[in-house]
Protein backbone atom coordinates (compact mmCIF):
# COMPACT_ATOMS: atom_id res chain seq x y z
CA UNK A 1 0.00 0.00 0.00
CA UNK A 2 2.85 2.45 -0.62
CA UNK A 3 1.42 3.87 -3.85
CA UNK A 4 -0.95 6.78 -3.46
CA UNK A 5 -3.50 5.54 -5.97
CA UNK A 6 -7.26 5.73 -6.09
CA UNK A 7 -7.95 2.71 -8.30
CA UNK A 8 -6.26 -0.40 -9.62
CA UNK A 9 -6.93 -2.66 -12.61
CA UNK A 10 -6.71 -6.40 -13.10
CA UNK A 11 -7.89 -8.74 -15.83
CA UNK A 12 -11.06 -10.65 -15.13
CA UNK A 13 -12.82 -13.37 -17.12
CA UNK A 14 -12.88 -12.98 -20.90
CA UNK A 15 -10.28 -10.24 -20.87
CA UNK A 16 -12.58 -7.76 -19.09
CA UNK A 17 -11.01 -5.11 -16.92
CA UNK A 18 -12.06 -5.22 -13.24
CA UNK A 19 -11.65 -1.99 -11.25
CA UNK A 20 -10.93 -2.00 -7.51
CA UNK A 21 -11.14 1.24 -5.55
CA UNK A 22 -8.90 1.60 -2.53
CA UNK A 23 -10.52 3.95 -0.05
CA UNK A 24 -7.92 3.94 2.69
CA UNK A 25 -4.29 2.86 2.72
CA UNK A 26 -2.64 1.87 6.00
CA UNK A 27 -0.46 4.64 7.38
CA UNK A 28 1.98 4.75 10.34
CA UNK A 29 -0.04 5.42 13.48
CA UNK A 30 1.03 7.10 16.72
CA UNK A 31 -0.95 5.75 19.66
CA UNK A 32 -1.32 8.58 22.17
CA UNK A 33 -4.19 7.24 24.27
CA UNK A 34 -3.17 4.57 26.77
CA UNK A 35 -5.63 5.47 29.53
CA UNK A 36 -9.43 5.48 29.77
CA UNK A 37 -11.28 8.79 29.59
CA UNK A 38 -10.71 10.89 32.70
CA UNK A 39 -7.26 9.40 33.42
CA UNK A 40 -3.90 11.13 32.86
CA UNK A 41 -1.02 9.16 31.34
CA UNK A 42 2.60 9.42 32.47
CA UNK A 43 5.14 7.80 30.15
CA UNK A 44 7.83 7.61 32.85
CA UNK A 45 5.98 4.92 34.80
CA UNK A 46 3.62 3.68 32.05
CA UNK A 47 0.78 4.48 34.45
CA UNK A 48 -2.59 6.23 34.50
CA UNK A 49 -3.81 8.57 37.26
CA UNK A 50 -7.22 9.89 38.24
CA UNK A 51 -8.49 12.14 41.03
CA UNK A 52 -11.83 11.18 42.58
CA UNK A 53 -13.62 14.08 44.25
CA UNK A 54 -16.64 12.33 45.77
CA UNK A 55 -15.08 12.34 49.26
CA UNK A 56 -14.43 8.96 50.91
CA UNK A 57 -12.52 7.77 53.93
CA UNK A 58 -9.18 6.11 53.30
CA UNK A 59 -10.46 2.51 53.39
CA UNK A 60 -13.35 3.21 51.02
CA UNK A 61 -10.96 5.04 48.69
CA UNK A 62 -8.74 1.93 48.63
CA UNK A 63 -11.70 -0.18 47.49
CA UNK A 64 -12.76 2.34 44.85
CA UNK A 65 -9.28 2.28 43.31
CA UNK A 66 -9.25 -1.52 43.38
CA UNK A 67 -12.54 -1.65 41.48
CA UNK A 68 -10.86 0.14 38.56
CA UNK A 69 -7.86 -2.22 38.66
CA UNK A 70 -5.68 0.26 40.49
CA UNK A 71 -4.56 1.36 43.94
CA UNK A 72 -4.13 4.58 45.87
CA UNK A 73 -1.19 6.34 44.23
CA UNK A 74 2.38 5.96 45.44
CA UNK A 75 5.40 7.54 43.78
CA UNK A 76 8.66 6.07 42.59
CA UNK A 77 10.59 9.30 41.95
CA UNK A 78 10.38 13.06 42.26
CA UNK A 79 9.64 13.29 38.52
CA UNK A 80 6.47 11.27 38.95
CA UNK A 81 5.30 13.45 41.83
CA UNK A 82 6.08 16.58 39.82
CA UNK A 83 3.96 15.19 36.98
CA UNK A 84 1.01 14.85 39.37
CA UNK A 85 1.48 18.39 40.67
CA UNK A 86 1.55 19.95 37.20
CA UNK A 87 -1.62 18.27 35.92
CA UNK A 88 -4.83 20.25 35.57
CA UNK A 89 -7.32 18.19 37.57
CA UNK A 90 -10.98 19.14 37.24
CA UNK A 91 -11.62 20.48 40.76
CA UNK A 92 -14.15 23.24 40.17
CA UNK A 93 -17.05 23.53 42.61
CA UNK A 94 -16.38 20.32 44.52
CA UNK A 95 -17.27 19.88 48.19
CA UNK A 96 -13.87 18.63 49.33
CA UNK A 97 -11.86 21.29 47.49
CA UNK A 98 -10.69 24.33 49.43
CA UNK A 99 -10.24 27.78 47.93
CA UNK A 100 -6.51 27.56 47.25
CA UNK A 101 -5.68 23.86 47.53
CA UNK A 102 -6.99 20.32 47.65
CA UNK A 103 -5.82 17.25 49.56
CA UNK A 104 -5.83 13.73 48.15
CA UNK A 105 -5.57 10.42 49.93
CA UNK A 106 -2.49 8.60 48.61
CA UNK A 107 -1.16 5.10 49.25
CA UNK A 108 0.87 5.54 52.45
CA UNK A 109 0.15 4.86 56.13
CA UNK A 110 2.00 6.16 59.18
CA UNK A 111 2.25 3.39 61.80
CA UNK A 112 2.51 4.69 65.39
CA UNK A 113 5.16 2.97 67.51
CA UNK A 114 5.22 5.35 70.51
CA UNK A 115 2.82 7.85 72.07
CA UNK A 116 5.27 9.92 74.08
CA UNK A 117 5.37 13.71 73.87
CA UNK A 118 5.39 13.44 70.10
CA UNK A 119 4.03 10.73 67.87
CA UNK A 120 6.78 8.35 66.85
CA UNK A 121 6.44 5.85 64.03
CA UNK A 122 7.29 5.16 60.42
CA UNK A 123 5.71 5.35 57.00
CA UNK A 124 4.67 2.20 55.16
CA UNK A 125 3.41 1.65 51.64
CA UNK A 126 -0.18 0.44 51.73
CA UNK A 127 0.09 -1.29 48.36
CA UNK A 128 3.10 -3.61 48.15
CA UNK A 129 3.24 -3.89 44.39
CA UNK A 130 6.38 -1.78 43.89
CA UNK A 131 9.60 -2.07 45.89
CA UNK A 132 11.17 1.20 44.70
CA UNK A 133 8.48 3.54 46.11
CA UNK A 134 9.81 6.52 48.06
CA UNK A 135 8.25 7.52 51.39
CA UNK A 136 6.93 10.91 52.57
CA UNK A 137 8.75 12.95 55.23
CA UNK A 138 7.79 12.49 58.88
CA UNK A 139 4.41 14.05 59.71
CA UNK A 140 4.07 17.06 62.03
CA UNK A 141 3.71 16.25 65.74
CA UNK A 142 0.21 17.76 65.96
CA UNK A 143 -1.37 15.22 63.61
CA UNK A 144 -4.92 14.51 64.72
CA UNK A 145 -5.88 11.00 65.78
CA UNK A 146 -8.02 9.22 68.35
CA UNK A 147 -6.35 7.63 71.37
CA UNK A 148 -7.01 4.04 70.33
CA UNK A 149 -5.80 4.39 66.76
CA UNK A 150 -2.32 3.31 65.80
CA UNK A 151 -2.32 4.26 62.10
CA UNK A 152 -2.56 7.58 60.28
CA UNK A 153 -3.14 7.87 56.52
CA UNK A 154 -1.32 10.10 54.05
CA UNK A 155 -2.72 13.08 52.19
CA UNK A 156 -0.92 15.03 49.48
CA UNK A 157 -1.69 18.74 49.22
CA UNK A 158 -2.18 20.10 45.69
CA UNK A 159 -2.24 23.86 45.08
CA UNK A 160 -4.60 25.42 42.55
CA UNK A 161 -2.19 28.20 41.55
CA UNK A 162 -0.14 26.90 38.57
CA UNK A 163 2.97 28.91 39.49
CA UNK A 164 3.17 27.11 42.84
CA UNK A 165 2.58 23.67 41.35
CA UNK A 166 5.09 24.08 38.54
CA UNK A 167 7.71 25.01 41.12
CA UNK A 168 7.04 21.66 42.77
CA UNK A 169 5.51 23.08 45.97
CA UNK A 170 3.39 20.60 47.91
CA UNK A 171 2.84 19.29 51.44
CA UNK A 172 2.29 15.92 53.10
CA UNK A 173 -0.16 15.29 55.93
CA UNK A 174 -0.89 12.34 58.20
CA UNK A 175 -4.61 12.35 58.98
CA UNK A 176 -7.28 10.29 60.66
CA UNK A 177 -8.05 7.55 58.14
CA UNK A 178 -11.81 7.90 58.68
CA UNK A 179 -11.93 11.53 57.57
CA UNK A 180 -13.52 11.99 54.15
CA UNK A 181 -11.34 13.37 51.38
CA UNK A 182 -10.69 13.34 47.66
CA UNK A 183 -8.19 10.68 46.56
CA UNK A 184 -5.74 9.83 43.80
CA UNK A 185 -5.84 6.43 42.07
CA UNK A 186 -3.06 4.93 39.97
CA UNK A 187 -3.22 2.00 37.56
CA UNK A 188 -1.06 0.50 34.84
CA UNK A 189 -1.50 1.87 31.34
CA UNK A 190 -3.92 -0.17 29.31
CA UNK A 191 -5.18 -0.65 25.79
CA UNK A 192 -8.15 1.57 24.95
CA UNK A 193 -10.09 0.96 21.76
CA UNK A 194 -11.52 3.49 19.34
CA UNK A 195 -14.81 3.57 21.27
CA UNK A 196 -13.02 4.17 24.60
CA UNK A 197 -13.50 0.63 25.89
CA UNK A 198 -10.74 -0.95 27.97
CA UNK A 199 -9.18 -3.99 26.28
CA UNK A 200 -7.78 -6.96 28.20
CA UNK A 201 -4.30 -8.35 27.63
CA UNK A 202 -4.01 -10.53 24.51
CA UNK A 203 -7.25 -9.42 22.86
CA UNK A 204 -7.70 -7.90 19.40
CA UNK A 205 -8.90 -4.30 19.23
CA UNK A 206 -8.94 -1.15 17.10
CA UNK A 207 -6.86 1.51 18.86
CA UNK A 208 -7.78 5.17 19.06
CA UNK A 209 -6.65 7.04 15.99
CA UNK A 210 -7.73 7.88 12.46
CA UNK A 211 -7.98 4.34 11.08
CA UNK A 212 -11.06 2.35 12.15
CA UNK A 213 -9.87 -0.55 9.95
CA UNK A 214 -6.78 -1.21 12.06
CA UNK A 215 -6.74 -4.38 14.17
CA UNK A 216 -4.05 -4.88 16.83
CA UNK A 217 -3.24 -7.19 19.73
CA UNK A 218 -3.07 -5.73 23.23
CA UNK A 219 0.30 -6.48 24.86
CA UNK A 220 1.45 -4.81 28.08
CA UNK A 221 -0.89 -1.90 27.48
CA UNK A 222 0.41 -1.33 23.94
CA UNK A 223 -1.07 -2.19 20.52
CA UNK A 224 1.17 -4.64 18.69
CA UNK A 225 1.09 -6.80 15.54
CA UNK A 226 -1.34 -4.44 13.81
CA UNK A 227 -2.94 -5.23 10.45
CA UNK A 228 -5.18 -2.98 8.36
CA UNK A 229 -8.14 -3.79 6.14
CA UNK A 230 -8.69 -1.91 2.87
CA UNK A 231 -12.23 -0.91 1.93
CA UNK A 232 -13.85 -0.85 -1.47
CA UNK A 233 -15.63 2.35 -2.47
CA UNK A 234 -19.41 2.09 -1.97
CA UNK A 235 -21.21 1.02 -5.15
CA UNK A 236 -23.36 3.57 -6.97
CA UNK A 237 -22.31 6.54 -4.85
CA UNK A 238 -20.18 9.43 -6.04
CA UNK A 239 -19.91 11.51 -2.85
CA UNK A 240 -19.69 9.87 0.54
CA UNK A 241 -18.26 10.12 4.05
CA UNK A 242 -16.35 7.39 5.89
CA UNK A 243 -17.50 6.59 9.42
CA UNK A 244 -14.56 7.55 11.69
CA UNK A 245 -15.27 4.71 14.13
CA UNK A 246 -16.62 1.90 11.94
CA UNK A 247 -14.52 0.04 9.38
CA UNK A 248 -15.88 0.11 5.81
CA UNK A 249 -19.04 1.97 6.82
CA UNK A 250 -20.05 4.92 4.63
CA UNK A 251 -22.72 7.59 4.39
CA UNK A 252 -23.74 8.48 0.82
CA UNK A 253 -24.05 12.22 0.19
CA UNK A 254 -25.57 12.01 -3.30
CA UNK A 255 -28.99 13.69 -3.75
Amino acid sequence: GKENVDSRHSWGRGGETTRFHTVNVAQPVRFSRKCPTGWHHYEGTASCYRVYLNGENYWDAVQTCQRVNGSLATFTADQELRFILTQEWDLEGKTFVREDHCRFWVGYQYVITSRNHSLEGHWEVAYKGLSEVFLPPDPPSDSAMAEKENVLCAQLQYFHLPTLRHRGLHSWYAENCYEKSSFLCKRSQTCVDIKDNIVDEGYYFTPKGNDPCLSCTCHNGEPEMCVAALCERPQGCQQYLKDPKECCKFTCLDP
